[in-house]
């Protein structure tokens, strides 16, 4: 042949020699992966099997295709559960007053609407579409539960009079009412007998006015005993406690923001956390199920659930609750030793004082009935301070003429006597033991009772604010699909 043969050509019949075992492995790695994989082994190869590929493959592909995108999925779950929770909170207490607006029809397609729907601020009944904060909203609930669940089971009426020390009481109704115990008189005699007190010689007044100062102890004192004796017919606490905090709903939210003022942060930053900890999966399932509607559909999902987990993170569990060795229980309840002199010191500074008291007393439901009682007890009194005058005053304006004097005094007595209980400091004295009562009997509560106290008032709107959380997480996911839909229109 003129040509010699190519190198890697045999003769006819000739075998072609076997490559060792080790090169073949090398070849054939070499050709699969790359000189790399031929590095580090000790035949030149480092082969992977065919089971270690396919279980790795899943997560290379996975790993591959994570992008900003995908990314950027756990920031917005995250974003999704602090706003809903942040907003939920928001609702409790805003606004203090319904802000709304007419929707026409929606007040004849009321009736027909669930009852439940008609029961939540949102004005559904008077064809509004609005919202009041759930704890304003409910003042005269929260007042009513307040007593129910609370103060009904601390102590009654009796007990609370008896701690505001109706002895201090008469000594403030004495020094503060001098004065004006002496300016009633001389209003009183100038009214009725105008021309007899002018021409009584002014030692003979002042002896008067002498033996009513002198007098005013027991007559304070037996004021302070005949309210204590009938105290419990003449006072409505929960009446005066629904009154005052319908009349002051910040006073409401000022209650529970300080009851729960850790536990409501941690509800917020609790939002962005779990939030943040189911977009990692929903990152990964994106990848595997990569239509649209998944993110708003889970965000539903994850609204949802971090508002109810929030709310009952807060109550439950009402007993303590040991998993795996950690201990579980309501944040309120694990701080119910404190909680207790928080609520107490509300309770006694703005509702259950003296001056309340008083004033429901003299303008409440059975008002009439204790000035009835009092002006029985002035009265007597007033014989007993007038003394000797009493003869002179009949003998110059007849037995009717002096009883229309006492009864004057007695009427106008009623309100001098009262005005000195609304004194600031004298409250905030006898408010303290009022707010140790209350304090010792809050901290040994039952669970249960301690639980229903705080949470009757809202746990009826409950489901409104965690349904807010599904519609949120819906309308977060939808804004996800939209804006990386436009960025990938813009790219």
């Amino acid at each position: 042949m003129g040509r010699h043969a190519p190198f890697n050509v045999l003769p006819p019949g000739a075998m072609r020699p076997r490559a060792p075992l080790g090169a073949a492995r090398t070849t054939e790695t070499h050709l699969r992966h790359g000189p790399a994989a031929e590095i580090g082994s000790p035949d030149g190869g480092q082969e992977r099997t065919a089971g270690e590929e396919r279980r790795q493959a899943p997560m290379v592909i996975l790993a591959a295709h994570i992008g900003i995108k995908e990314l950027s999925i756990p920031v917005f779950t995250g974003v999704i559960g602090y706003i809903t929770n942040w907003t939920g909170v928001l609702m409790l207490f805003s606004p203090l007053t319904y802000h709304g607006v007419r929707i026409p029809g929606l007040k004849t397609l009321a009736p027909f609407l669930p009852k439940k729907a008609l029961l939540v601020p949102l004005g559904l009944g008077q064809g509004k579409f609005g919202w009041q904060g759930v704890i304003p909203s409910r003042a005269a609930k929260m007042g009513s539960v307040a007593v129910d669940k609370g103060l009904a089971k601390l102590g009654n009426v009796s007990e609370f009079y008896e701690m505001l020390e109706p002895e201090a009481i008469a000594d403030q109704l004495v020094t503060s009412s001098r004065e004006d115990m002496r300016r009633l008189v001389e209003d009183v005699m100038e009214r009725e007998q105008p021309q007899l007190w002018h021409s009584t010689p002014g030692p003979v007044r002042e002896a008067i006015h002498a033996r009513v100062q002198s007098q005013l102890p027991q007559i304070a004192q037996g004021i302070t005993k005949a309210l204590g004796k009938h105290i419990d017919n003449l006072f409505d606490v929960k009446v005066m406690v629904i009154r005052k905090m319908v009349e002051n709903p910040k006073l409401c939210n000022r209650i529970f923001h300080e009851l729960g003022d850790k536990e409501l942060k941690m509800i917020i930053n609790f939002g962005f956390i779990f939030g943040f900890a189911l977009g990692i999966p929903l990152m990964f399932i994106t990848l595997v199920a990569p239509q649209w509607w998944i993110v708003p559909i889970v965000g539903i999902a994850i609204g949802y659930l971090t508002n109810k987990l929030a709310l009952d993170a807060i109550f439950q569990p009402v007993y303590p609750k040991k998993i795996l060795g950690i201990k579980f229980h309501g944040l309120f309840l694990r701080r119910q030793h404190e909680v207790a002199e928080v609520y107490s010191r509300n309770i006694a500074d703005d509702i259950i004082t003296i001056a309340n008291m008083g004033e429901e007393l003299l303008n409440g439901p059975s008002s009439d009935r204790t000035r009835r009682m009092i002006q029985t007890e002035l009265r007597g009194a007033i014989d007993k301070a007038v003394g000797p005058a009493r003869t002179a005053l009949y003998v110059a304006g007849g037995g009717r003429q002096y009883a229309s004097i006492r009864e004057s005094m007695a009427v106008e007595a009623v309100d001098f006597g009262v005005a000195p209980l609304a004194d600031p400091e004298f409250n905030r004295r006898q408010a303290a033991n009022i707010k140790r009562l209350l304090t010792d009997r809050i901290r040994v509560m039952d669970y249960d009772d301690f639980a229903e106290m705080l949470r009757s008032a809202i746990k009826d709107d409950e489901w409104v604010l965690i349904l807010h959380g599904g519609v949120l997480g819906l309308f977060a996911g939808m804004l996800h699909v939209t804006l990386f839909n436009w960025i990938k229109i813009l790219g």
